[in-house]
Order: structure tokens, then C-alpha cells, then sequence
């Protein structure tokens, strides 16, 4: 069971308390999620901004209209500099995503932490280097695109 870590930065036009009501808001994931995903919150404690102990429960279609139903749990929230998500139940053995905020002249850098591993060691590895690995670059590439649009570009 290898565990994967990928780290994305964005540089953001708008003021720390800004990016935090953005992205602290389980509603706007989907604003950020590839439509093709059709990804739909179905339960938890989702709206409002993001607490610690917060539940999310939703369902995506990643791969192959194949549904995915995932449930993650809000473990740290320090506003406005970081959150933390972890999957409660879901298609990862392991999934933890931190979200970061840093004031910068002119705005806000974001830093996305990805730490995850697949269940099944080979199979699971040889699915993350087939299918996984390059999913989770055309998502985070989609919503550095969207991210652009709704706020700005740097």
C-alpha cells in the first residue's frame, strides 16, 4: 500500500477571508468538479461554511459513468488559513486532502496536499498508474481553469 502525495498551488486575486468563504462552502465543490463527473452532494452536515466534525456524503462519477459514493469527514478548520478532509467511507484505503491559504501581494496563494492510497497493493498501485493518478491531474487541471474564471486570474 503506497501512499501518494501531490501538492497543487494557485495564486488567487482576492483576499484570504474571500478564498476562505469559496472554498470553506461544501456547495461550490461542484462549481469546481468537471461536470462529466456529475458530482452531487447527497447528505451530512453540507451547507454553511466547514466545521470540524463536519460530515459530507456525496456521489461522482469518476471513470466510465461507474457511481462513486464517498463520505468525508472535516478534521481541522483553522479560518482562514487551512481545512483538512479525510474520507470517512469511500474508493480510497486512505484519502486525505489539506487545503491552505497564504496572504500574498495581491492575493491569496492555495496550496492543495493530497495524500492517498489505494486499497489492493498491486492491483490498486497498477490502477493508480492506469486510471487514478491521471484522474486526480484532469480534476485539479479543471479547477485551476474554473477557479480562473469564477475568481480571477493572477
Amino acid at each position: 500500500m503506497a501512499l501518494h502525495t501531490l501538492t497543487y498551488v494557485q495564486k488567487i486575486p482576492v483576499a484570504i477571508d474571500d478564498a476562505w468563504s469559496f472554498f470553506s462552502s461544501p456547495r461550490n465543490l461542484a462549481r469546481i468538479t468537471p461536470p462529466e463527473m456529475m458530482f452531487r452532494i447527497t447528505g451530512g452536515s453540507a451547507s454553511g461554511e466547514i466545521f470540524p466534525g463536519m460530515i459530507i456524503c456525496y456521489t461522482l462519477y469518476p471513470f466510465m459513468m461507474l457511481p462513486v459514493r464517498w463520505e468525508t469527514e472535516i478534521t481541522e478548520a483553522r479560518k482562514p488559513f487551512y481545512f483538512e478532509d479525510r474520507q470517512k467511507s469511500g474508493p480510497y484505503e486512505q484519502w486525505q486532502h489539506r487545503h491552505m491559504f497564504r496572504e500574498i501581494r495581491g492575493g491569496v496563494e492555495m496550496t492543495d496536499q493530497l495524500q492517498y492510497c489505494l486499497p489492493m497493493d498491486f492491483f490498486g498501485e497498477l490502477v493508480n498508474t492506469l486510471i487514478v493518478s491521471r484522474r486526480i491531474e484532469e480534476v485539479f487541471d479543471y479547477r485551476r481553469k474554473k477557479i480562473v474564471e469564477i475568481l480571477g486570474a493572477f
